[in-house]
């Protein structure tokens, strides 16, 4: 059954380490495997798609996937991979970040009434109810201190000061999977390279608390070929609520991937079938002005993260500015998306009574529009006899003619002159 889900991974480049009889478990018997998710904000990044895949893949090839949100870890905060200790949040907070995440692991996880039907699970439900002194009585004897500082999370953050909230931190951890071991007969966890430590202190408790035998597997962190981050962009994380990163920009961060990085993401972050994988690398390695990959890697991200239809808009945009594109398209842009496109262009705002009182175009795109567009009428002029100029896509044939054109959204109109100079006017 699952031998397919190990070669799986490891084909797409997703497997870091392994704890031996992770397979022979994996092929004895449909098996619960659980990922733990961050709940700092009310949305996922593009950082947390790794995970995400696993659990994908791991309920594509029929075992049961739980996808755990640290209600309780929250509160503490994780030190992996971590320079400074991170902010605490209150149970408020906590809560709404947690249902947000919920609905978004609803896009990528199958909850049926199947027997491998994904479960989401919040471990503040059981830590809530544990004293502190039963915790360290029942838990914290079962894990020697020298075990704890062999961890590499513990050992990079010793020397500039580590607080005890920080230490107990994989004990936490490592309860949640005995937790579940016990609970739901969970017998995997994944996650990313850097949490290995904090997995094999479950499996190490779960061996000498219950004599249990657990399994734990990794990913490698994804990083970007010329060892940028992955996942940022200039205006800091992409996310997955398309109100904090719009569909457009979600799509734009694909699409402008590297030759070197669309080859690995696309292994990563979609479920292409490795023949057409294949076939797109052959295909873009013969022409790769035409960003096959990139393409292929952002409309199925794009498709699978947004919609369709937000797909759909999301290559209108792109093409308003690199492609041929109509008056349709962009018409058919909501505002947020055309503000989304837009940003950073040149922006003037005139009132409508001053659009209505323009004699001619000349007029209109020179001192109504402030001497933004044309410093001078003269200049206006030159521009529109070479025909150069157009307003919403609209080459302006008439240039002594009175301005009529409808506003996008009731209140924007886009004026392009030459190929690449764009500016939006909003209209008060």
């Amino acid at each position: 059954m699952s031998n397919s889900l190990i070669e799986e991974l490891q084909w797409r480049g997703m497997i870091h380490d392994m704890m031996p009889g992770t397979d022979e478990q994996l092929n004895k018997e449909m098996t619960t495997g659980y990922v733990g998710f961050d709940p700092t904000a009310d949305s996922l990044h593009i950082g947390n798609l790794v995970p995400v895949m696993l659990l994908v893949h791991l309920q594509r090839a029929g075992h049961k996937p739980v996808a755990l949100v640290g209600g309780a870890t929250g509160l503490v905060g994780d030190p992996s991979g971590k320079s400074a200790e991170r902010p605490l949040l209150d149970i408020e907070a906590l809560n709404h970040n947690l249902n947000s995440q919920k609905k978004q692991l609803q896009k990528f996880l199958r909850f049926d009434d199947s027997e491998n039907s994904a479960q989401i699970v919040n471990n503040y439900d059981w830590f809530k109810d544990i004293g502190f002194l039963e915790f360290i009585r029942d838990t914290g004897k079962h894990i020697t201190v020298n075990y704890m500082m062999s961890k590499d999370s513990v050992k990079n953050r010793l020397e500039g000061g580590m607080s005890f909230t920080e230490f107990t931190y994989q004990l936490v951890q490592g309860y949640d999977f005995y937790h579940l071991y016990q609970n739901l007969d969970c017998k995997l966890q994944m996650g990313g390279s850097d949490q290995w430590g904090n997995i094999v202190t479950g499996t190490e408790l779960i061996r000498r608390k219950v004599q249990g035998e657990a399994f734990a597997m990794t990913a490698p962190l994804v990083k970007k070929a010329d060892g940028t981050k992955f996942g940022k962009s200039e205006g800091g994380n992409v996310w997955l609520d398309p109100e904090r990163t719009s569909p457009y920009k979600f799509y734009q961060y694909w699409l402008n991937t590297s030759d070197e990085d669309a080859a690995n993401f696309i292994k990563v972050f979609t479920l292409l079938p490795k023949e057409e994988i294949e076939a797109l690398e052959k295909e873009h390695a013969e022409a790769p002005h035409m960003r096959i990959l990139q393409k292929a890697l952002a409309e199925d991200v794009t498709r699978r993260v947004h919609s369709e239809e937000d797909l759909q808009t999301a290559i209108k945009a792109s093409n308003i500015l690199f492609g041929k594109s109509t008056t349709e398209d962009l018409a058919s842009l909501n505002e947020s998306t055309l503000l989304s496109v837009f940003e950073g262009v040149p922006q003037v705002e005139v009132s409508k009574a001053e659009i209505n009182a323009a004699e001619n175009y000349i007029d209109l795109l020179s001192e109504v529009t402030q001497g933004i567009i044309f410093k001078s009428k003269g200049e206006a002029r030159r521009m529109l006899q070479g025909g150069g100029v157009s307003i919403n896509k609209n080459k302006i044939e008439d240039m002594n003619a009175k301005p009529e054109f409808s506003l996008l959204q009731n209140k924007y109109f886009l004026v392009q002159k030459g190929k690449k100079n764009y500016y939006l006017v909003v209209v008060q």
